[in-house]
C-alpha cells in the first residue's frame, strides 16, 4: 500500500502562520510529532473533507 509521508522538518512552511492552519498540525496536535504518513486512501480522505469545508487543507510544501 503507498503511503504519502508529510514530514514538517521539510516543510517550507513550517512556522508560519499557514503551518497553523493545516489539517496536519490539527491532526497531531496537542503531541504533534514531526511526521505523518497517510494511505492514498486517507489522503484521498482528507482532501475531500477539506474541500467540504470540515476540516484545513493540507498546507504542506516541501523544501527543494
Amino acid at each position: 500500500m503507498e503511503t504519502f509521508v508529510i514530514s514538517c522538518d521539510s516543510c517550507v512552511m513550517d512556522g508560519t502562520a499557514a503551518c497553523g492552519d493545516c489539517v496536519v498540525s490539527h491532526l497531531l496536535a496537542p503531541s504533534r510529532p514531526r511526521s505523518f504518513a497517510f494511505t492514498a486512501d486517507e489522503l484521498r480522505a482528507v482532501q475531500l473533507l477539506a474541500a467540504a469545508g470540515l476540516v484545513p487543507t493540507l498546507r504542506h510544501r516541501e523544501a527543494a
